[in-house]
């Protein structure tokens, strides 16, 4: 793949990153539809939609990490334990009151 220095195209990883954002938006998107839709067969369709677009921008996630094009951090077992009690309190928040 040529690369962008000489304005001869997208890079690989640009290319790869484009359609990672595509397709989590893509995901948003049949996510929001599904979360309104009432009719259950036309549920089911937008659903199996949502998991093609799913495994897609996980492929593509993965391909980029491999590579190390797409950074992330390891979360703490501080981070986690925060983020664990911050989801108890607001899934059972009547909790808080007693």
């Amino acid at each position: 793949m040529p690369n962008n220095i000489e304005g001869r195209g997208l890079t690989d990883r640009e290319l790869l990153q484009l359609c990672l954002e595509l397709e989590k938006g893509r995901c948003h998107s049949i996510n929001n539809v599904i979360l309104e839709t009432k009719h259950q067969g036309l549920r089911e369709i937008y659903e199996g939609a949502y998991a093609n677009a799913s495994s897609n921008q996980y492929e593509l996630f993965s391909i980029m990490d491999d590579k190390g094009w797409y950074k992330t951090e390891i979360a703490s077992t501080g981070q986690i334990n925060k983020v664990q009690e911050l989801m108890q309190n607001n899934l059972h928040p009547d909790n808080q009151f007693k």
